[in-house]
């Protein structure tokens, strides 16, 4: 997802607001003074920590819809399912949906004295608003989190899959000349990227109407025994 149009190309700016510095300041690697590159670090985090308690909390509010509306589990997986299949064929380019390639944005002021909070906030906000753009994959998870024998096992399959997402948001803070360097050679991969999201997510959509995750899941148990020790 990180990789995906929806992302890499917003992710150098948002590494100038953490850092409180201008594009032209981060463009050339190594000039950046050791405090603002602890500053863009330590708000990287609070920034990705902002993006996984909106993720974690969607997990909540779908798990305890799924538990409200247990009798319906069927027409509540085929309902997923169609939104994940909408969701790939506009990746794919079949289907156009305008609002999904938007990305709300919030002006936060002087960010050269933005605050540990300040970053959370950020955050926060930004995965609020930015999640219309990442809703296919985003439902994909939080449909199979919803399906979990627990609450406390479909909140986790959340939590993991926002450390993923954010996790190279904190990395590209720590190399961010490197990192500019790498988003501005791999942008031209962009559209294929977003065609193998696609293809992936009609897969997925497919899978759960189908009802077929479970058994993947035992056949990979089967299939490589070491995965039952994670």
């Amino acid at each position: 997802m990180f990789f995906s149009p929806c992302v890499l190309p917003i992710v150098p700016f948002y590494l100038s607001y953490m850092a409180g510095a201008s594009m032209s300041e981060i463009s050339a690697e190594g000039e950046l003074e050791p405090g603002v590159r602890r500053r863009a670090f330590l708000a990287s985090i609070m920034f990705s920590l902002g993006i996984i308690t909106v993720f974690v909390l969607l997990g909540a509010a779908a798990y305890g819809l799924s538990q409200t509306f247990r009798s319906m589990q069927t027409e509540f997986r085929l309902f997923a399912a169609a939104v994940v299949l909408i969701m790939g064929l506009h990746f794919l380019g079949v289907l156009r949906i305008g609002f999904l390639n938007r990305v709300f944005q919030m002006d936060a002021g002087d960010t050269k004295n933005m605050s540990v909070l300040g970053a959370y906030v950020v955050g926060f906000a930004f995965a609020a608003g930015w999640t219309p753009c990442v809703g296919g994959v985003l439902t994909a998870v939080v449909f199979t989190a919803s399906t979990e024998s627990t609450a406390l096992e479909g909140l986790f399959l959340l939590l993991v899959f926002g450390v993923a997402m954010t996790a190279p948001f904190v990395v590209a803070s720590l190399f961010i000349g490197p990192f500019l360097k790498f988003v501005s050679r791999f942008r031209k991969h962009l559209p294929k990227v977003e065609k193998a999201m696609g293809l992936l997510m009609i897969l997925f959509a497919v899978l759960i109407a189908t009802d077929s995750i479970n058994y993947i899941a035992q056949w990979m148990l089967e299939t490589f025994p070491a995965f039952q020790n994670i």
